[in-house]
Order: C-alpha cells, then structure tokens, then sequence
C-alpha cells in the first residue's frame, strides 16, 4: 500500500512533538519539511524516526528565487541558499530536495549567469548524491529548460503540485509533460481561482482528483502521496481545531489513494 504524507507545520498551534505524534497516529507515514538550521532538521529527523515517519524531502528556500537568475550578489547567495539545503539533506539523510525556478507573474527571464548557477547547484546535488525535484510554478519555459537541459542521469527531477497547476496555470496539464521524470507530490485543493493558492485538504476546493489520479495511474507513480496543506491559509478552517483539521487530512489522502488505486 502506498505511503501517504504530509508536511510538517500545517498547523501552528500545537507542539513538534504533539503535531508528530498525532500525525503517526492517524496513520500518515512520511512527512517533509522546509530548510531551517542544521540542529533543528537532526532534531525534526530524530522526532520523525521515533515516530515512525520517513522524512522524504526538504523544501528548499525560494522567497528569492528570482535572484538566482541576475548578475548581482544576491544571486550568489541564493545559488548558495540551495547548495546549503543540498548540504542539509546529506548530513540529515534525507534523499531529495525540492526547488523552485522562479516566483511570481513577472519573473526575470532565464539567463546565462542563471544557467552557470543551476549547473553549479546541479553538480554538486550529484556529488552529494542528492535528487533535485523542480516544481511547476507559473512559468512553463523555466521548468521545460530545466527538464530539456539535464537529463535523469544528473538527478534532476519533477515534483507535481497540483495546487499550483490549478491556481496558477489553469488549463494547463504537467503530468503528460514531465510525468515520466515524477519522483514526489505535493497535494493540496483550491477554489482554482487564478493565482490564489490557497493549501486546502483535497475534496475541499474545486480541482478534479478523479483526473488527478488518472494522471498518477497513468504515469506508474508509486511513491507517496504527499499532502502539503495549512489550516491558517484557508478562512474555511478557521473555527477547526488542529487535530480536526489533521484528521481531516488524513481522511483525505486515504480517500485519494482509494480513487487511485481501484480499491
């Protein structure tokens, strides 16, 4: 049976060690995270394995993404913003990280300094022995160059968020595109409402999850499903507890894997 997941902190309200437990409990058994200090992810690794959970990526930062491809510092340091996760995941042991390419509707275009950039951060994501996954955000051309440019063999991969694909590209597909290089999800409803990206549980917004599992049958995705959902983004669940929202959650994803799986 496959895996379901879910991201750390969907909720804020309750403890580490209170979030974790419930989290097992209820029957999720892979979890991910964003970057913070080095103490802390060995930190969240040793709870999570106590717990029973397999810690299977790490978002990378992406606030400034869009730095990455101008010729001035702070591209320089966001390069290293990502080469830092890459170190993380390889002390932490945790095989893959999750990035981005670009934020917002105005990005900066791809360009050579930006290329020299990812190549730098792609090897060393290689001698780290660490998979990269690139998720779709607005821009199709930035993550098409990325998938055209570096092959499997260089640990490049996809990382579907459906979210995404409805909020911020309606009418657009992913998976017929770059389904073949899928290694993670990240699983979330909206009301597909354009550029509104809302982390809803699934079923609680308007994106077809029957076509969504067609998209993960279709493809031979076996791996988990792996919801990343917050309670604060949606006035929906204001008045939900924290444990109803993560029970919630989990009836969710068990629903999902149900439709995907036949059963």
């Amino acid at each position: 049976m496959r895996k379901l997941g879910i991201n750390f902190n969907s909720v804020s309200d309750i403890s580490d060690e209170a979030q974790v437990k419930l989290i097992a409990e209820l029957g999720f058994s892979a979890v991910f995270t964003g970057m913070s200090d080095l103490k802390h992810h060995f930190e969240l690794a040793d709870l999570f394995a106590r717990n029973g959970l397999q810690y299977e990526t790490v978002h990378a930062p992406f606030g400034r993404i869009n730095n990455i491809w101008l010729d001035k510092e702070e591209g320089d340091a966001m390069e290293k913003e990502l080469t830092d996760c890459i170190d993380i995941c390889e002390k932490v042991g945790v095989p893959v990280a999750i990035v981005h390419l670009s934020s917002g509707l105005t990005p900066p275009p791809i360009t050579d300094i930006g290329r020299k950039r990812f190549d730098n951060v792609i090897e060393h994501a290689c001698r780290k022995n660490i998979c990269l996954a690139f998720e779709n955000q607005r821009m199709l051309a930035n993550i098409s160059w990325v998938f055209e440019t570096y092959g499997a063999d260089k640990k490049v991969a996809f990382c579907w968020d459906c979210g995404h694909e409805g909020c911020f590209t309606p009418g657009r597909e992913y998976m017929p595109l770059f389904g073949n290089r899928l290694i993670c999800l990240h699983i979330h409803d909206n009301y597909c409402e354009f550029d509104k990206d809302m982390h809803m549980i699934p079923f609680d917004g308007k994106i077809d999850f029957e076509k969504f599992a067609g998209h993960i049958r279709a493809s031979g995705f076996d791996g988990s499903l792996m919801l990343e959902v917050f309670k604060d983004f949606a006035p929906v669940y204001k008045d939900m507890s924290s444990e109803k929202f993560l029970e919630r959650a989990y009836k969710a994803a068990d629903k999902l894997r149900k439709i995907i799986d036949l059963q």
